[in-house]
């Protein structure tokens, strides 16, 4: 599984003050935690619509990159925000994101094919949010084929089912799994990936709901998350169940998990039982 650290977002009130004040210490002791919780990429927003998003976006990628060996997932609807943070990044960046929207489609595949960049791709046309999985479905295949047509290979191409929260519509949560099944079904060579937390938007005990939706999208197919790595029950569910879904080979993730205390305490003896 693919792990997208979420927390270094300026709607977070301490990231805006890092952002503003251009504190990097702040700034790279959080990507420290993400990365240490086990983050494979690290979201970095500095806060859409803002004049002076392009240099602050280039600035968190800066800072990062040049104390920490991290990739990151550039968040930005902004093409010169995008641009300038593709151009400060080391190294195959992941840009956040595309859609089918006739005024994002065109400047952003531009520049994922100018730096060599992997791409979030959002099933989300000039028509809105899809309403089911079957239109999910639709707008993802047509997605997906323009990407490959422009020449973005499909192992760069993350397809985002955008899930919904099930405080507004209660079919949200069975709407994306069924989508991310049938995405990977439909296309085996992308990456299927979601961003976990809306699930549970306005509910109280968030983490649950978060949890029992990585669970029933791992087993749909889903192998890439936006999550916040620091959640501890949230990346021990996620070891456990890439080790009983086959997806990890004898357990060795869950085992190495484990000793580098990720899993947090033992409960249970470990013995086997024998039914009756």
């Amino acid at each position: 599984m693919i792990v997208i650290g979420e927390r270094l977002n300026a709607t977070r009130p301490a990231v805006a003050r890092w952002i503003a004040g251009r504190d990097r210490d702040g700034l790279v002791g959080e990507a420290r935690r993400q990365r240490e919780a086990g983050a494979d990429y690290l979201d970095v927003n500095a806060g859409t619509g803002c004049a002076g998003e392009p240099e602050a976006l280039a600035w968190m990628v800066r800072s990062i990159q040049e104390e920490m060996d991290v990739p990151l997932c550039l968040d930005s609807p902004d093409p010169r925000a995008m641009e300038a943070a593709l151009r400060a990044h080391r190294g195959k960046a992941l840009v956040n994101s595309v859609s089918l929207e006739r005024a994002r489609f065109d400047p952003v595949v531009d520049l994922v094919l100018e730096h060599g960049a992997a791409v979030v791709a959002l099933c989300l046309d000039d028509d809105g949010l899809p309403r089911d999985a079957s239109e999910t479905v639709a707008k993802g295949r047509r997605l997906v084929g323009r990407l490959l047509e422009a020449g973005v290979p499909a192992e760069d191409v993350y397809v985002d089912p955008l899930v919904r929260p099930i405080g507004t519509d209660p079919s949200a949560g069975t709407a994306v799994v069924e989508a991310v099944r049938r995405i990977r079904d439909e296309f085996p060579g992308v990456h299927v990936l979601c961003g976990l937390s809306n699930i549970s938007f306005g509910l109280p005990r968030r983490t649950l709901l978060n949890q029992a939706l990585l669970v029933a999208a791992m087993a749909a197919g889903l192998d890439a998350v936006i999550l916040d790595p620091l959640d501890r029950e949230l990346m021990a569910l996620l070891a456990a169940a890439e080790a009983v879904l086959g997806r990890d080979r004898r357990g060795l993730g869950y085992v190495r998990a484990y000793r580098q205390g990720l899993l947090g305490g033992s409960t249970g003896t470990g013995r086997t039982h024998r039914a009756t």
